[in-house]
């Protein structure tokens, strides 16, 4: 298929336009995973950016860019999310939200796999699963001995581990863990981004292989800028398939131009979004 592309911006346009990203994640440790998913979705053109974390770690994650807004979500004195307060906390933020991201340093915990649960079952919006969050569907999933049910479009993005996990099941090769991404893209009513060399992308109906990115992009980070860039796009109007496509293809562009400069070894995750305006001129948006 033809990359997906974003509708051209008007003259008049206001920051409403390009919707509202509220991404949901960061614990102790993983602070950054958070930041680089709210920082990759300013680069990538949704209009207003909101991060919502464990209140302890609000300064922390406020620090690493200006641009995006913060909120802070209840916690008891050992620094778990308090039930029932961050429910409440998060129908408040979720209402306006263009599309919902969650799982990057989000951390494991039952109380998390309930919010992750709640969110899943209740949000309409588009919501991007990713990392712990996707963890999180795999226990609900395992426990029910079902596909857990979602209101609205949804949006998986694991790497392979992850993927076994969601799966229930250990794959011999790429081949086979590809045949059953499709299958179960199509049970579970998802689009699919199984992450690794050549990203396959599906809703068990149409699929697509990423052909941009390489080996240097194998550093911690990678993905949670990956989940910035696809909640982005989604906030500026593209289905969940096409958001998909077109930030599986600019994200490993700039990677690929981190990676000419810089070089495999050397590259990290900041380096991919620091390349993401050069990715988004390359392509024409």
């Amino acid at each position: 298929m033809p990359l997906p592309k974003l509708p051209p911006r008007k003259p008049d346009s206001h920051k409403g336009d390009f919707g509202r990203a509220l991404l949901i994640g960061g614990s102790y440790g993983m602070a950054g995973a958070i930041s680089l998913s709210g920082m990759a979705c300013l680069r990538s053109g949704a209009g207003l950016v909101r991060l919502a974390v464990a209140e302890p770690m609000l300064a922390q994650v406020a620090g690493f860019d200006p641009c995006y807004m913060t909120t802070a979500l209840s916690c008891d004195e050992q620094g778990e999310f308090a039930i029932p307060a961050v429910i409440d906390e998060l129908l408040k933020i979720t209402e306006p939200a263009t599309c919902v991201a969650i799982g990057p340093g989000l951390g494991r915990s039952e109380v998390r796999t309930k919010i992750v649960q709640h969110l899943h079952e209740r949000v309409t919006q588009p919501l991007v699963v990713d990392a712990d969050g996707l963890n999180a569907l795999a226990d609900v999933a395992q426990r029910n001995g079902q596909p857990p049910q979602h209101p609205g479009p949804r949006i998986l993005t694991p790497h392979p581990g992850e993927f076994s996990r969601l799966a229930n099941r250990k794959f011999a090769s790429r081949d086979e863990q590809v045949a059953v991404a499709k299958k179960f893209a199509e049970e579970w009513s998802v689009v699919l981004v199984l992450k690794g060399h050549d990203t396959l992308i599906t809703d068990g109906d149409r699929h697509e292989l990423n052909q941009t990115g390489n080996p240097g992009m194998a550093t911690g980070g990678t993905g949670d800028v990956l989940t910035g860039i696809i909640t982005a796009l989604v906030c500026q109007g593209l289905s969940p398939f096409d958001a998909a496509v077109l930030g599986c293809h600019v994200h490993g562009l700039a990677g690929d131009r981190a990676a000419a400069e810089l070089g495999q070894v050397s590259l990290i995750a900041t380096d991919v979004i620091r390349f993401l305006p050069a990715a988004f001129q390359q392509i024409g948006s």
